[in-house]
Order: structure tokens, then C-alpha cells, then sequence
């Protein structure tokens, strides 16, 4: 068998996974099981199989460790400070995911001691270095939500255009005109309003919408910009 002269890293992989619900946007955390940091939080992750690639290994280890399956998932950056691991040299490939978070039950199964749903403004200590994957992730989820229907993904196939703002205004950390935010929102061309109104609310039924992905593929195609 063939040797390397020289000590190869070791990889992993590290996924920062947000959600919402009416307390605002969360970030999904596994409490870890074994040394380093034991009982420490963490973001869900860890070594990739050699007949994985790197994205079957994210959804591996989350579908493992928090026992989420069905989400968004984009590679975010590499990390690979020397000592960022006190184990070995270690570099890791980040995620960011998004999920709806009341469609997705938690239930860690390996690797972990339990999962759970923080607030991105007020979660606990973090393990290694993955304080800073989490608020590189949501410097990017800010980003892209402007310019990418992400937004979508958080909320249920059904939705108000209230929801649509309050995720807005959650995420991006600012409140937005009423009458601007829906002009905008509506003239993208990509929702479509459904003959069903909300049910079981105090307030008026408002009506509801669905995003149409595929108008989005095919707009894409053509050039379109989506833009809010």
C-alpha cells in the first residue's frame, strides 16, 4: 500500500441549519456525546466517507445526528485554522441549510447526546470554532435573501403575505413599509394566489399563496433577477 511522506488532514463537515417560528430565527445545535467538548453545543457534522461527497455527507450526518432530512442545502466556506480541532489537523467544509421548522421533528440518533432549536441571537457557548461558521452563515442568509427567493423555504407550502414580511423583517433585523414590501413581493410574478383563506385565526382570514419554484427555474434561465 502506497504512503504519503507527509501527514494528511483530516475532513469534516459542519452544518449551520436555520429555522423559524414566532420567537424568530433559530439555529439548530446537537449537545455532544464524547471528548472534546462534551456536553458542550455544537453544530451537527462530522467525518466524511471516502465514497461520499461532501454534500451526502452534510445530509448524512444531519439526517444522524438531529434526524432532519428534507431542507435547502448550500455550501457556505472551508475552515482550516491550524488548532481549530485539539484531536489532529482538521479542515472543514460548512453548510448552511433551511428548513420549515415546525414540519421537521428533532430526533438525534448518533454522535449526539440531544439536538435542539436555539435563537441565533441568544444561543449558548459553542464548541471548536463553529461561533464563527454560524455567524459567517447568517451574514450570508442576510445577504442572499435579497436576492434569492431563500426566504420560501422557512414557511409552509401555504402562506400569508404577512408571514412573508415578518420573515423578512426577522431575518434581516429591520422593519420594511407594509405597502412597498407587498408591491415588490407580488410584481416578482412568483407567487400565486390560491381561493383559500387562512383558518382558525381571531383576526380577518387573510388570503393565501404558494411560491412557484418552477416559474422561478424558468425566469432564471431567461436572465431574471429577483430582487426585494
Amino acid at each position: 500500500m502506497y504512503s504519503y511522506e507527509y501527514p494528511h488532514p483530516a475532513v469534516t463537515v459542519d452544518c449551520v441549519v436555520f429555522g423559524l417560528d414566532d420567537g424568530g430565527l433559530k439555529v439548530l445545535l446537537i449537545q455532544r456525546d464524547l471528548e472534546p467538548f462534551a456536553l458542550s453545543w455544537a453544530l451537527p457534522g462530522g467525518s466524511i466517507k471516502l465514497d461520499e461527497d461532501l454534500g451526502q455527507s452534510a445530509r448524512r450526518e444531519l439526517a444522524e445526528e438531529t434526524g432532519v432530512t428534507d431542507l435547502y442545502l448550500e455550501q457556505l466556506a472551508t475552515f482550516g485554522k491550524p488548532g481549530r480541532d485539539p484531536r489532529e489537523r482538521v479542515i472543514t467544509v460548512a453548510y448552511f441549510a433551511i428548513v420549515n421548522l415546525l414540519e421537521h421533528k428533532v430526533s438525534p440518533d448518533t454522535g449526539a447526546r440531544s439536538a435542539a432549536w436555539f435563537p441565533v441571537d441568544d444561543s449558548p457557548p459553542l464548541a471548536f470554532d463553529h461561533r464563527l461558521i454560524l455567524d459567517l452563515a447568517l451574514m450570508r442568509l442576510q445577504s442572499k435573501l435579497r436576492n434569492q427567493p431563500l426566504g420560501f423555504e422557512f414557511l409552509p407550502e401555504k402562506f400569508t403575505l404577512t408571514q412573508v414580511q415578518r420573515l423578512y423583517e426577522t431575518i434581516l433585523c429591520e422593519g420594511l413599509d407594509k405597502r412597498n414590501f407587498r408591491k415588490k413581493i407580488l410584481t416578482t410574478g412568483l407567487l400565486v394566489p390560491l381561493d383559500e383563506v387562512e383558518i382558525d385565526v381571531a383576526h380577518r382570514a387573510a388570503q393565501l399563496y404558494r411560491f412557484d419554484k418552477e416559474a422561478y427555474v424558468r425566469l432564471q434561465a431567461q436572465g431574471y433577477a429577483f430582487e426585494i
